[in-house]
């Protein structure tokens, strides 16, 4: 197996999902007592949150690529950014080492793309659904239209995340306010939703949504598991 670098801590309730899962990924591939061979950088969130409300990116960008070689000389073949958000700064990160960075709007395409989607709707931090770098990505490599709440429920979106689910707070409302959201981006078209935020599906793990949900990390970590089982 490849070794696998994870860039994470953003937050690290979600990086926690990725370790769990690439190590599902493998036991069930392979067997035994097989487990997945990774690198992990965590990052404290709050010094990354920090650079995003200030809108700081390019300061933000020089932290990842500093931790992106890290991990290559430490000896990972390939990155996962394990978050959505920062995927803003992909291209410092891509710039700064000589391995791969796995794009997670990559994987979330080409899994939509498999399933004959045209429009899906996006559900992530503000940065995220409002920026080009996640959206423009989806219709220039794949044909996806993208479709975003409104500005109301946008910032709601993006409170919930940073106040609630990046500090492990999973709670009904905000369960109830996003099932509302996608109900309101169902009646306007959308055939799929992009979970785009790397907790939001730890939030409606389980529930009945309106539309079929499409989690981004799920769809991110199948592409690693791909890497290092060889299959890229």
């Amino acid at each position: 197996m490849r070794q696998l670098g994870i860039l994470g801590g953003m937050s690290w309730e979600s990086t926690a999902s990725y370790y769990r899962l690439l190590n599902q990924g493998v036991r069930e591939h392979l067997g035994g007592l097989h487990s997945a061979p990774l690198l992990l950088q965590s990052l404290d969130f709050a010094e990354v949150a920090e650079l995003q409300r200030c809108g700081d990116w390019h300061a933000a960008g020089e932290l990842l690529a500093r931790a992106a070689q890290g991990l290559q000389q430490a000896g990972a073949t390939a990155l996962l950014l394990a978050t959505n958000t920062m995927h803003k700064v992909a291209p410092a990160l891509e710039s700064a080492v000589d391995i791969p960075l796995l794009h997670i709007a990559d994987a979330v395409g080409q899994s939509l793309q498999r399933q004959g989607v045209k429009r899906a709707a996006l559900l992530g931090t503000r940065f995220t659904m409002q920026e080009d770098f996640y959206r423009q990505r989806l219709v220039e490599r794949f044909a996806i239209e993208v479709m975003i709440p409104g500005a109301e429920q946008m910032a709601e979106i993006d409170r919930v995340i940073f106040a609630e689910l990046c500090q492990g707070q999973f709670l009904s409302p905000a369960r109830e306010f996003y099932l509302d959201c996608l109900r309101a981006l169902q009646q306007q078209g959308a055939e799929v939703a992009i979970l785009g935020c790397t907790e939001i599906g730890l939030l409606l793990d389980g529930l009945d949504a309106p539309l079929p949900l499409l989690d981004s990390t799920e769809r991110h970590v199948a592409m690693g598991l791909e890497w290092m089982l060889g299959g890229v």
